[in-house]
């Protein structure tokens, strides 16, 4: 059996696991992926002698998870039933069925139909370009003023610090940096993190790469330390908490941009540093690190390649278009927040990637909507490889073998890569 069947014969293995018992789904393409036009769906089961109401488990059918397609009630005690609609344009389907016993959480399951012919809602700002080399024009105009401070890595063999970058308008980068405790020169990893916090940076995201032979900086999303106590976070003001509302509705002080600036500093400080082996610079990171990588890969062309896992931020006019917003949720009844959000959409910076890069999306994911990750890479002209995942959803909302199509996949690239290779690129059927 090849590889593709494989893995497609794993992921239909976790279909049970998926979904919470009694009920149990079933897609009728294995893969959860279908053409327009083709009947989209799954078979219903229930295990011997399981009691069903007596209107049975009623359900929703949704595009995009935002229009209703059908509502109905299924009762598959009598013998398999089936749930099914025939899709007649690009999008997800996510299908709920109501709990099956109080206190229980509703059963979903997502199906993508054509979802390499996904493209964006909203027309890119036709002076996206101009603004963002302006910002780094601006950035440039700030010397980084790097402070590396040396601590204990807890690994034998991997060199540890924390580090202080200067940031546009007196803001800061923060960050943690290990390397090979040895001489010579090393691909980097610029890691990325996910929403929510401050919070601080654990040691353990960084020294097992770095032992592994790579020189990584991971860098915190916020202007605070890293290496804080908890109390210090949990002191933080109200304010810093809700930071995707901070100036939401204009562009020049959006909190957004000072993020990605710092990226892209963290990108060149690393490109600088005599320890780099000047081939392999790897993007990387989950959710809102996902939603970073893809504006600094589309920023700086000296990110080679790009490692994401469910990255959040994508399609972000989706609300006003029939699609499942995703994070950062930004508020689709003002014309102005969704003007910005424009500038910050990781689907306007796709089309200015040249890495090599791997994109991860759950088809159950209500964070950061599958609709949005397919548009995004789609707009993508670099060398890329989808990793669909059929039953997850948020990454920290499923369980290790929903995710374990991304982490495989991933993990074969990280390792390609230290050792100086291309990653092979995988490409999915067309559909």
């Amino acid at each position: 059996m090849s590889r593709f069947n494989l893995r497609f014969a794993f992921l239909l293995s976790l279909a049970s696991a998926a979904f919470a018992q009694p009920v149990k789904l079933v897609p009728l393409h294995e893969s959860g992926i279908y053409s327009v036009g083709e009947t989209v769906g799954w078979t219903v089961t229930t295990e011997l002698g399981t009691v069903v109401p007596a209107d049975g488990y009623a359900y929703t059918l949704k595009l995009n998870n935002t229009v209703l397609i059908k509502a109905a009630n299924i009762d598959p005690s009598k013998g398999p039933g089936r749930i099914e609609a025939k899709i007649m344009e690009p999008s997800m389907v996510y299908l709920e069925i109501a709990p099956p016993a109080p206190g229980e959480k509703p059963i979903a399951a997502g199906a993508a139909v054509s979802p390499q012919k996904l493209q964006p809602v909203a027309p890119r700002p036709t002076d996206f370009d101009t603004f963002w080399a302006s910002k780094i024009k601006m950035l440039e105009s700030v010397p980084p003023n790097p402070v590396v401070t040396p601590g204990e890595s807890g690994k034998e063999g991997v060199d540890y610090a924390t580090i202080l970058l200067d940031n546009v308008g007196g803001a800061h980068v923060y960050g943690q940096l290990a390397k090979p405790a040895r001489a010579g020169k090393f691909p980097a990893i610029l890691m990325m993190q996910w929403a929510g916090g401050p919070y601080p940076l654990q040691k353990a995201w960084i020294v097992d790469r770095a032992a592994q032979g790579w020189l990584v900086l991971d860098v915190e999303a916020h202007d605070v330390p890293g290496d804080m106590p908890q109390a210090f976070y949990d002191a933080l003001p109200a304010m810093i908490k809700q930071y995707q509302m901070i100036y939401n509705d204009d562009r020049d002080r959006c909190y957004f941009l000072r993020m990605y600036l710092g990226d892209y500093r963290a990108v060149e400080y690393l490109a600088g540093r005599p320890d780099w082996n000047g081939k392999i610079l790897v993007a990387t990171g989950g959710s809102m690190g996902g939603q970073q990588s893809f504006a600094v890969a589309g920023l700086n062309p000296k990110v080679t390649h790009m490692i994401v896992d469910v990255p959040a931020g994508a399609d972000t006019n989706a609300a006003l278009h029939g699609r499942h917003l995703s994070y950062p949720n930004w508020d689709g009844t003002s014309p102005k927040v969704m003007q910005t959000a424009l500038y910050f959409d990781p689907v306007n910076f796709a089309p200015r990637i040249r890495a090599t890069c791997l994109v991860s999306m759950g088809f159950i994911d209500n964070v950061s909507a599958p609709t949005g990750i397919w548009t995004a890479f789609n707009q993508i002209p670099a060398p890329k490889e989808v990793v669909p995942l059929v039953y997850a959803a948020h990454n920290h909302q499923s369980t290790p073998e929903q995710m374990k199509p991304y982490t495989d996949r991933s993990a074969a690239w990280f390792a390609s890569l230290a050792r100086g290779e291309e990653p092979q690129v995988t490409p999915l059927k067309t559909y």
